[in-house]
């Protein structure tokens, strides 16, 4: 049973950094897609960006992009979210996805992913 774990969350001020890490274990299947979400108190979880593992095309929020990067590792099993120029509104549970198999989905919405982390929280002050 494949296991989805995140980690890299914490408290920072408005204009700092964070990097996530979103680690796959007991996968034994590629994946079309991974993803990053976020849900903030109150909100419903919302897109933040994703990554095509063929081709590693990614795809960003209008409300993160130039702000964050995805990046992975070369085994497809790790992958890093960089937030740079953080802002108030970023503050959440970010959480990572990845799909099962190679069939094309929206990588935008959440029913396009299979196995899913419990998250790690961001804080944002302003």
């Amino acid at each position: 049973q494949m296991q989805v774990e995140e980690s890299g969350g914490g408290l920072v001020q408005a204009g700092y950094s964070l990097r996530l890490a979103c680690r796959a274990s007991g996968r034994t299947f590629s994946s079309y897609a991974m993803g990053w979400f976020r849900q903030a108190p109150g909100k419903d979880r919302e897109f933040v960006a994703a990554i095509l593992y063929n081709g590693g095309n990614t795809v960003y929020a209008d409300s993160v992009r130039g702000r964050f990067t995805l990046s992975r590792e070369n085994d497809y099993n790790t992958v890093y979210l960089q937030m740079n120029s953080l802002k108030p509104e970023d503050t959440a549970v970010y959480y990572c996805a990845f799909s099962a198999g190679l069939r094309i989905v929206d990588v935008t919405q959440t029913p396009g992913y299979d196995y899913w982390g419990r998250g790690t929280q961001v804080t944002v002050s302003s």
